[in-house]
């Protein structure tokens, strides 16, 4: 008997096995035939959500990155953990520590994938900045901070630590060290915090 599912559940259902699969072949050695097979679907019913493995890439990033941003949303709101624990915390909520987010992070990083890599940036921004706001707001509340501006404060920190920090890798040791320094150094002053009060929280980050 023929089982029709809820698009939305197939389609996660979809995403879950390509997930399965580019974390144990990779993205180039897994075919749209594995996916089919893992999934036990038709090509039509793949078809009908996604036009291509690129595709499905596409969505697994929009995917990883919202459940990137509820992590570090949880970590944000809790305001049991003081502030300057918060904060690095926030930020490592963000990062990928599986095999699966290390194969599709690879799959970004590629020079013909800029478009995904922007995409996943922009997902990541619009969802992070409100939470630094919210951070910023409550540094502001405890004399932590001192700035009229937390949302562009925030927004200002977040866009150049994206682009700064995005090739840090490729870097000399002394490159990414006065980075670190510098971004340390503004970061402060951008935030209205005294001279030192945020390197230890930012050097968890790094």
């Amino acid at each position: 008997m023929r089982v029709v599912k809820d698009a939305e559940v197939r389609r996660n259902e979809i995403l879950d096995a390509a997930e399965e699969l580019f974390g144990s072949k990779g993205f180039d050695g897994t075919s749209t035939n594995d996916i089919l097979d893992r999934v036990g679907i038709a090509r039509g019913t793949l078809y009908y959500h996604f036009r291509s493995k690129e595709e499905i890439l596409d969505a697994m990033i929009a995917r990883m990155a919202d459940r990137l941003i509820a992590d570090a949303a949880k970590v944000a709101e809790d305001r049991s953990i003081p502030l300057l624990e918060r904060l690095p915390r926030t930020v490592l909520a963000l990062n990928v520590d599986s095999s699966i987010g290390e194969e599709v992070m690879q799959q970004v990083h590629r020079p013909q994938n800029a478009l995904l890599h922007q995409k996943l940036q922009d997902r990541l921004l619009r969802g992070v900045i409100p939470l630094i706001t919210l951070l910023v707001e409550d540094g502001i509340g405890q004399g932590i901070f001192r700035t009229d501006y937390p949302r562009e404060a925030a927004e200002m920190i977040m866009i150049y630590s994206y682009t700064a920090f995005d090739g840090l890798a490729m870097q000399t040791a002394e490159q990414r060290q006065r980075r670190v320094d510098g971004f340390i150094y503004n970061t402060e002053r951008i935030l209205g915090a005294q001279e030192g009060a945020l390197r230890e929280a930012i050097l968890k980050i790094f």
